[in-house]
C-alpha cells in the first residue's frame, strides 16, 4: 500500500510539471528603427566592432572607401543583389524596410521575408550537424533551441560567396547564433553573433529590431524579373535603357 502511494505521489508530481515557457513569434514584423522620441529599450543597440584579421581587412576596408566615394558621386558599386541573386543569411533578416514573416509550428519555423521571397527553416526537433557535413548554401542550416522564452538559433553552411554583414567576408567556417525575444508583444528583437575563426580576430554582435504589422497586412510577391540593371567594368551600377 505504501509503495503504490509513493508511485501515485510520483506520478502526480510529473503530471503537476508546468509546460516550458516559449514564445510565439508568428506574424509578419517590420523593420523597427526608433527614432526621435521612441523607447530606447526598444531600438535595437548598438554593434560591437568588426574586427577582420589583418589580410582580410585591408581589402574590405578599400571596398568600403571605394563604396563611399562612388556615393559622392551619385553612383552605387554593384553587388550580387543587382544581379538577382538572394541575399541569404544573415542579410536577408534586413533588407531596408521590407518585412519579415515568421510561421510557428511545434518542430519548426519558418522564416519568410518580403525581398526576393527567400525562405529559411529552423529546426527545433533535430541536433545541428558538424559544419563540414552541411552542403554550403544560401541559407545553411539552422536549428533551435528555446532557452525560456527566447529561440536561440544556429546556423552553419553558409557559402562564402555570400555577402556578410555589411558586406563583410566569412569563410565556410563561419557560425551564426541568434537569439530572438519579444521585447513587448509588439517589438522583437533578433541578436545576431558571427564567429569565423579563419576571418575574424573576435565576433562580433548586432540586433535586428523588429516591430509588429497589421494582422491585415499581406506579404507582397517579390520576383527579381526583367531586371535591367547590370555592373559595368568599373563595378558601378547602370541601367540598360534599351535593348543591347
Amino acid at each position: 500500500m505504501r509503495f503504490f502511494a509513493l508511485a501515485l505521489t510520483a506520478a502526480s508530481c510529473l503530471i503537476a510539471q508546468p509546460a516550458a515557457k516559449t514564445a510565439d513569434f508568428t506574424g509578419v514584423w517590420g523593420i523597427y528603427r526608433g527614432g526621435r522620441g521612441a523607447d530606447p529599450k526598444l531600438a535595437a543597440p548598438p554593434a560591437t566592432p568588426i574586427v577582420l584579421k589583418p589580410e582580410y581587412a585591408k581589402p574590405y576596408e578599400a571596398r568600403r572607401a571605394a563604396e563611399a566615394a562612388s556615393l559622392k558621386k551619385g553612383e552605387q558599386l554593384g553587388t550580387t543583389a543587382v544581379l538577382c541573386v538572394p541575399y541569404g543569411m544573415p542579410t536577408m533578416m534586413a533588407v531596408a524596410v521590407y518585412p519579415v514573416e515568421f510561421i510557428q509550428t511545434p518542430n519548426q519555423i519558418t522564416i519568410v521575408t518580403e525581398a526576393f521571397s527567400e525562405v529559411r527553416r529552423v529546426y527545433l526537433d533535430r541536433p545541428q550537424e558538424a559544419i563540414d557535413d552541411v552542403a554550403p548554401g544560401f541559407y545553411g542550416r539552422s536549428t533551435g533551441k528555446w532557452e525560456g522564452d527566447t529561440l536561440v538559433v544556429d546556423t552553419v553552411g553558409i557559402k562564402p560567396t555570400i555577402g556578410g554583414y555589411r558586406g563583410t567576408p566569412h569563410s565556410s567556417q563561419m557560425r551564426i547564433t541568434e537569439r530572438i525575444h519579444l521585447v513587448t508583444p509588439e517589438i522583437l528583437h533578433d541578436q545576431i553573433t558571427i564567429e569565423d575563426p579563419v576571418v575574424l580576430e573576435k565576433p562580433y554582435t548586432y540586433t535586428i529590431a523588429y516591430k509588429k504589422m497589421p494582422k491585415t497586412y499581406e506579404m507582397v510577391e517579390f520576383v527579381c524579373d526583367n531586371n535591367r540593371e547590370y555592373i559595368d567594368e568599373n563595378g558601378v551600377v547602370r541601367m540598360k535603357v534599351h535593348n543591347q
